[in-house]
């Protein structure tokens, strides 16, 4: 039995599409904030492998909510990684571009030195720490601009301000790769089958959509392939304030998913798809 900690988030509930008998927890069996009580339902459950697809992800709350974030996403899936090493079991956790500063313009390789801008990048980082230094098998997958028909993200709220305006200024010096959630759900399912017999695996990858590009060339082709006529306006990051600085760059060098047999998936497919998910194609 595959355990996953997340029951309602985007990937989580991709997951649970692509592999019904997974047990997808939520905050009634497992809070976050309680690193122990995570620790003991694996325990308790005995799973064959485990993927943690939970956790804070209020980037601007976490600047003012440091140490729930800290927990929620740093000592938690410590915890997990302990108690996967203790029963032998491969955990697959899901980790974040921010934990990069975004400098310069060259794709972030997993190796490179992590400094992140800010109280979310720091959490998320302090997690990936403890995952490695338990001593077990693990991959820590760094994945960017999560987007599905589920829950809030970029292309659903664009869809909505595109029908309630004729143009919409959007950022366009944030570089990344938007990254459909199925896509990880599906990259999770696969590296946590191949570390069962291939442990020598585990280590920090990068899974982000291709091509890069911007927040408002994102923005672009949603509208282009929902047949909406919004305008879509570049604007820089300092137009667009918020709590917490994003990188500018976050390209991601994905190469080493080869490892695996994956590579890059290219969301403008993924776009279409969610779109007709959600019935919106005009």
């Amino acid at each position: 039995m595959i355990l996953v900690f997340g029951k309602t988030g985007q990937v989580a509930t991709e997951i649970a599409r692509a592999a019904p008998d997974a047990l997808c927890v939520g905050r009634d069996r497992a809070d976050l904030a309680d690193a122990a009580a995570c620790r003991h339902l694996i325990l308790d459950l005995r799973p064959s492998g485990i993927i943690n697809a939970a956790a804070y992800t209020a980037v601007d709350r976490a600047e003012e909510d440091e140490a729930l974030a800290t927990l929620v996403n740093g000592e938690a899936p410590a915890a997990m990684a302990q108690a996967a090493a203790r029963l032998g079991v491969p955990l697959v956790h899901i980790s974040t571009d921010y934990v990069f500063d975004g400098a310069g313009d060259a794709p972030f390789a997993p190796d490179h030195p992590p400094a992140p801008l800010g109280a979310y990048g720091r959490s998320k980082l302090l997690g990936e720490e403890g995952v490695a230094q338990a001593g077990g098998t693990y991959a820590i997958l760094r994945t960017s601009w999560v987007f599905s028909a589920h829950g809030a993200n970029f292309l659903k709220t664009m869809l909505r301000l595109a029908r309630e305006r004729d143009a919409l200024n959007v950022v366009a010096d944030q570089i990344g790769g938007p990254t459909p959630a199925q896509d990880i759900a599906g990259a999770c399912l696969t590296i946590l089958d191949q570390l069962q017999s291939a442990p020598e695996k585990s280590g920090i990858y990068h899974f982000a959509g291709a091509p890069d590009t911007s927040w408002a060339g994102f923005a672009r082709e949603i509208m282009a392939q929902a047949g909406l006529a919004c305008r879509i306006n570049d604007i820089p990051s300092s137009d667009y304030p918020t709590p917490a600085r994003r990188p500018l760059n976050s390209r991601m060098d994905c190469t080493s998913l080869a490892r695996f047999g994956l590579s890059r998936p290219d969301w403008r497919a993924g776009v279409a798809q969610v779109l007709a998910e959600l019935g919106a194609v005009e």
